[in-house]
């Protein structure tokens, strides 16, 4: 059967283009000064400035005084120009940061016409990678660096701004979701900007975040079956409590693939990150609550957080899926598609 041309390109092998801001593979380098606004249509490496809370419900409560220096590359598809507006999407790494990864994934939506804003949250604030140790940064200034990529967005003379959307992997996959809750969402951003969509690719749903509260705008799962670092289990009964909560979510999961299951490289043991996968509990925003379980140990309060540090353990299968890996852009481009040309 032949495939539609836009989709046999979105899944054609892609070559990594250099980008002058890539200093190293995690990293998106700059020594510019930030930039509040992007009324020039300027593209490429930008600086900018983010929010970096201590916890999500420190987010939720606008009681951030801390801010970062941190940067992304922008690219515009052909023919972007403010007589042609153009959708974006922020994309969002995981706990390796910026890695081949993103930039494959930033081509394929310039393939479909889409603007792309790849957003660095661990340089500018002195973090190389979380994988081995979550705590070196909270999951809060992920979402916050999302939040204020979108602001920025908005400003841009290409860019539609009721049509940009977040992408993100592993724990971008987290910020991904957790940035279609209103009282984050409001803890960046001032007016009624909110993105169109969020794709949360592999995310980790062990410890969730809710609210009563949603921005209402459409969610997209995708989940490895055989996912030993961000289990497939909690990311379900994760979207059930937010459409309980009325969110439109579609959630794929992609039976015989393991966490990163986009990549060409081959599962392999991997003993250093850490991971929640015997664990599961959550996070209310509205209260600031945060409850956990182990098997039949329930706890709240400190006790929930003593369990919670108890979970950590070390050890995860990473790799690629080859039918997960041909699927997930279609996937992602059907979702996107539908979106998108209802927001015009």
């Amino acid at each position: 059967m032949r495939r539609h041309p836009l989709i046999a390109r979105l899944i054609a092998p892609l070559v990594l283009a250099a980008s002058a801001g890539m200093a190293e593979a995690g990293s998106i380098a700059t020594t510019d000064a930030a930039v509040a606004t992007l009324a020039d249509g300027r593209t490429g490496t930008i600086a900018f400035e983010a929010p970096t809370p201590r916890s999500g419900r420190a987010l939720a409560m606008r009681k951030v005084t801390e801010e970062a220096l941190i940067a992304g590359v922008l690219t515009l598809p052909a023919g972007a120009g403010p007589a042609a507006k153009v959708p974006a999407m922020v994309v969002v790494h995981g706990s390796s940061g910026v890695l081949k990864n993103e930039w494959e994934w930033a081509q394929r939506l310039n393939a479909m016409g889409v603007a792309t804003f790849v957003i660095d949250n661990f340089t500018g604030r002195g973090v190389s990678e979380t994988a081995t140790d979550q705590s070196r940064l909270s999951p809060a200034a992920d979402v916050a660096g999302a939040l204020a990529a979108l602001r920025l967005l908005a400003t841009h003379p290409a860019i539609d701004e009721k049509r940009i959307g977040v992408i993100g992997f592993s724990r971008g996959g987290s910020a991904a979701l957790n940035a279609a809750l209103e009282p984050i969402r409001r803890g960046v951003i001032d007016d009624g900007l909110r993105f169109a969509a969020h794709v949360a690719v592999y995310p980790g749903c062990a410890v969730a975040w809710v609210s009563a509260h949603l921005d209402g705008s459409p969610i997209l799962m995708l989940l490895g079956g055989k996912d030993d670092y961000t289990p497939a289990a909690f990311c379900l009964a994760y979207a059930d409590r937010l459409r309980a909560r009325g969110a439109s979510i579609s959630v794929i999961v992609y039976p015989d693939a393991y966490h990163g299951f986009d990549s060409a490289a081959p599962p392999r043991f991997r003993p250093g990150p850490t991971t929640l996968r015997k664990c599961h509990g959550e996070i209310d925003l509205d209260d600031g609550a945060l409850t956990m379980e182990r098997g039949d140990d329930k706890a709240t309060g400190k006790d929930a957080g003593a369990l919670l540090k108890d979970c950590v353990e070390h050890g995860v299968t990473v790799g690629g899926d080859p039918e997960a890996r041909e699927r997930a852009p279609n996937d992602v481009a059907n979702f996107l598609k539908a979106i998108f040309a209802a927001s015009r």
